[in-house]
């Protein structure tokens, strides 16, 4: 489970996370209500849409339970949907809400997942957007720590 503690405030759940962490920074959450509400649509979207279909697809493509059954259809089709829309925005911008945001670190978190799987194959956009947004420093660094974090536990 995600996990963040900041001075005296420890905070589950990646998108309460996510919402602190934008409540400190103007450059993860502008302060315009315009651009702060796009933020959170997306935040919002990545959550509950986007994660809503890739989650359970993911977890059977863990267990290798991927058979052409009714139910894995339905789950397919579910994810295919959310790629579909999700292809032409990110084709025509770098980021959810013109710069990057707390909607880019949720959004690309739950797509990574998929693409993990080879799930973004037919979506380019998307594939490039992961990319992006794991290539960043700040990512490159948090995922170094956390995985140094797993190997110390072991």
């Amino acid at each position: 489970m995600p996990w963040l503690t900041d001075g005296d405030i420890s905070i589950f759940e990646s998108g309460a996370i996510l919402l602190h962490l934008g409540e400190r920074s103007e450059t993860l959450m502008p302060p315009d209500p315009r651009g702060r509400s796009e933020v959170l649509e997306w935040l919002f979207a990545a959550f509950n849409s986007v994660e809503m279909a890739s989650l359970p697809w993911a977890l059977l493509q863990f267990s290798g339970e991927t058979d052409d059954t009714p139910g894995w259809k339905r789950l397919d089709a579910f994810l295919t949907v959310r790629l579909q829309r999700m292809e032409p925005v990110l084709a025509g911008r770098e980021w959810l809400a013109g710069r990057f945001s707390i909607a880019d670190i949720g959004m690309a978190d739950v797509l990574r997942l998929v693409d993990r799987f080879g799930g973004l194959a037919e979506y380019p956009a998307c594939r490039s957007y992961v990319a992006r947004a794991t290539g960043r420093h700040a990512f490159i660094k948090a995922h170094a720590d956390q995985m140094a974090h797993f190997a110390a536990a072991d």
